[in-house]
């Protein structure tokens, strides 16, 4: 079956964030996410999911691990499990990014209190 937006599974999250679930097994899982200008999610890492995360339309930066990187359309950056992360749109654009986790991560994310 071919997969797109218009016909997978869809919840928001956060700030009205959007996910779009493209692939989901027990080793896989593929989103294609859309946050709005000005939103971010909270600090938190995974315990055995490593994530990848391909910026489609927009600028998104990550601060991983007290670091951080700003990622444009077309380019990319992977997460290693354990680390401390989380995703923002500090621009005025929305941004649209793949993530892929591999195994899923929906099971695996704890978040850090601030």
């Amino acid at each position: 079956m071919i997969h797109s937006k218009d016909n997978s599974e869809h919840y928001t999250w956060g700030n009205h964030c959007d996910s779009w679930i493209l692939k989901n097994t027990k080793s896989l899982s593929v989103k294609q996410e859309k946050m709005p200008a000005g939103t971010s999610e909270k600090l938190h890492f995974h315990k055995v999911a490593e994530q990848f995360f391909y910026i489609l339309k927009g600028e998104a930066v990550f601060y991983i691990n007290e670091e951080k990187f700003s990622v444009k359309q077309g380019e990319s950056i992977s997460i290693a499990p354990g680390s401390k992360h989380f995703i923002s749109n500090e621009s005025v654009e929305e941004i649209e990014f793949l993530v892929i986790s591999n195994p899923p991560a929906d099971q695996d994310r704890i978040e850090i209190k601030e």
